[in-house]
């Protein structure tokens, strides 16, 4: 970066920077605000904040008589208000100088609270649209003061002179805007009154916008807040709420959840989604401060898991950032948003008490949320844990049908483990639950919490083994040749081999293993491979004794009756491994290319075989 040469100045004397105004707006266009569009939001925060000043300054004024007036006619654009308005010297103190704001000043900086600007920069923003900033503004705080006329241009030079009185007959600020040609997309009549009604519809002061047409200005903001305004009976007022969530958001909530933190001056709703979406993605809210639109993206006010709603609020006390596009995080933010995750646990719980009808549609569409929740929240774990569905082995109920039948229930680490295993769970009458799905192994864990009588312990594949029949001792001796050889097929596979009996008979075989145990074999396979090298000797430090697979034949299977009898050695191997292949794929575990060789393999042998009997 090039300095402007400086007069000389003895060692260690002070100067003052040197600041480009072409190049500030560049850096505000392109990194502050995100959109020229923020021009008006900024006239318009001024001209209320002037009008707080105003009513500050005269309180027994009756409200709605300082308004705040727009003109666009495509030539110009005209933000008019009856605010508390500047003298010359507010002039070269506040729009003169960069970064000082006129909220600032000493008479009424004990009222800045009530103002929704903090940072004096907002006027460089019309320089977004426009090369020029015209403001004529005549004080109320100064008996028979003159008007003042300010221009500022996008190079960093202004003028300033003071005009007679009946340039400006009453208090208040008015700033004209010529827009480049450029910038029509943001200044045309039309779009001028669309941004007053976005950033400006739940403004206290009133709003008109006259589009040069000749007649009335229309009102931008004609009516209060939705949840301000009175209605003959609560279902009104629901119906109310409603409406505006659907108009503000696009869809019809499932429920609206009004929002009251008094110690803060915020109101507004929650609007529950009609759809589930995907756990951890979080919607943007709408905060509004002081009635202005601050940001529409605003995620920080509420907690992560509080995913299943979008939020409208408008706040007196949360603080913004510089660009007033977003929220300053503070302690302030950070207790609004444990307040109002307060408010969302409340609804749920008295849905859970007194509408079990709403409950069962909110838990029906948004039982992972509810489960998010109730893992770190112990007062919903015990109100909603037994209303939250579940995959069982007697179908997709809640915990407290499936423990009513079930004393001691088993769950999976994994929806794989599941599938493997239900069918035949089922049959012997055990009780499992999918563990494998984002919190529900943790949330079946902590079901003795709430019934005491009900016992949780992991499913294993002892635990599923002891309750399959055993077949008798001349059925194990008569197909003990075959087992013999169904383990030496399989043992590539660390895999072992046992006939029982179980049902459904229609089931062939069972692979029982665990996601844990095959990790365990591919890492004692691994070390066996780099025997002697670095990592070789890394893995087999990790190495721990694991389960072998076990491949269950049912015996009550026709299919596999016919098999353990075969005498030809071959044609038994074939089957074996054509045996454990549907086991595998019935499993619905990803297939190791080994077992998918083999699937291949067994079927094609077998088919030869079947064509060679047959000729």
């Amino acid at each position: 970066m090039t300095l402007p040469d400086a007069p000389s100045s003895p060692a260690g004397a002070d100067r003052t920077f040197q600041v480009d105004l072409r190049g500030l707006v560049d850096l505000l266009s392109h990194h502050l605000y995100s959109s020229p569009r923020v021009y008006l939001r900024e006239l318009l925060q001024n001209a209320v904040d002037a009008l707080t000043a105003r009513h500050s300054l005269e309180p027994a004024a009756p409200v709605g008589s300082f308004g705040i007036r727009l003109y666009a006619d495509g030539s110009v654009v005209r933000v008019e208000d009856d605010g508390v308005g500047l003298t010359e010297t507010d002039v070269h103190a506040f729009l003169a100088t960069i970064g000082r704001s006129s909220k600032r000043a000493e008479q009424v900086a004990e009222q800045r609270g009530d103002f929704i600007g903090q940072f004096g920069i907002g006027l460089l923003s019309c320089f977004l649209v426009a090369d020029e900033i015209h403001v004529v503004s005549r004080s109320a705080r100064t008996p028979d003061a003159p008007a003042v006329e300010w221009r500022g241009r996008g190079d960093g030079s202004y003028t300033i002179r003071t005009l007679r009185s009946s340039a400006r007959p009453r208090p208040g600020t008015t700033v004209t805007l010529t827009p480049r040609a450029d910038a029509g997309e943001w200044t045309r009549p039309t779009q001028v009154r669309a941004l007053a009604g976005h950033f400006g519809s739940l403004l206290r002061h009133p709003v008109t916008f006259d589009d040069g047409s000749g007649g009335p200005g229309a009102a931008v903001n004609p009516e209060p807040a939705p949840w301000a305004r009175t209605y003959p009976t609560p279902g009104a007022r629901s119906r109310a709420l409603a409406a505006y969530g659907e108009d503000v958001f696009g869809f019809t909530p499932l429920d609206t959840i009004e929002l009251d933190l008094p110690a803060v001056g915020l109101k507004g709703i929650a609007c529950v989604l009609p759809q589930a979406v995907p756990a951890g993605r979080r919607h943007g809210h709408r905060v509004h401060v002081k009635g202005m639109l601050l940001s529409e993206q605003a995620d920080e006010i509420l907690p992560e898991w509080a995913f299943f709603v979008r939020c409208v609020v408008d706040a007196e006390s949360l603080r913004p950032t510089a660009s007033r596009e977003s929220l300053y995080e503070d302690d302030t933010l950070a207790a609004v948003r444990d307040a109002l995750a307060e408010r969302l646990r409340a609804w749920i719980a008295r849905a859970a008490a007194s509408d079990p009808d709403l409950l069962a549609r909110f838990l029906h569409v948004h039982h992972l949320a509810v489960k998010s929740l109730a893992v770190h929240d112990d007062e919903i774990l015990r109100m909603l844990l037994p209303w939250l569905p579940f995959e069982t082995t007697d179908g997709h109920t809640t915990l407290d049908e499936f423990a009513r039948t079930h004393r001691t229930v088993l769950v999976t680490s994994s929806v794989e483990e599941f599938r493997q295993v239900a069918a035949i769970a089922s049959a012997a009458g055990l009780g499992v639950v999918n563990g494998g799905y984002t919190y529900d192994r943790e949330l079946v864990h902590r079901l003795p919490e709430i019934r005491h009588r009900t016992s949780v312990a992991d499913l294993d594949p002892a635990t599923l083994t002891a309750h399959l029949d055993p077949v008798d001792r001349e059925t194990e001796l008569a197909a003990a040749a075959y087992l013999a050889r169904a383990r030496e097929a399989l043992a590539v596979f660390d895999c072992d081999v046992a006939l029982r009996t179980f049902q459904p008979a229609s089931a062939p075989a069972l692979l029982v293993d665990s996601r844990e145990a095959r990790h365990e074999r591919t890492r004692s396979q691994l070390a066996r491979e780099q025997e002697g090298g670095l990592w070789g000797d890394i893995l087999g430090a990790l190495h721990q004794e694991a389960p072998r697979a076990q491949l269950i034949l049912n015996q009550l299977n026709p299919l596999v009756r016919t098999a353990v009898a075969i005498d030809e050695p071959e044609l038994a191997r074939t089957s074996a491994e054509a045996l454990y292949g549907q086991a595998a794929l019935l499993s619905r575990r990803p297939l190791r290319p080994a077992e998918s060789s083999l699937i291949n393999r067994s079927f094609l042998d077998l088919l030869a075989h079947a064509l060679r009997k047959d000729q």
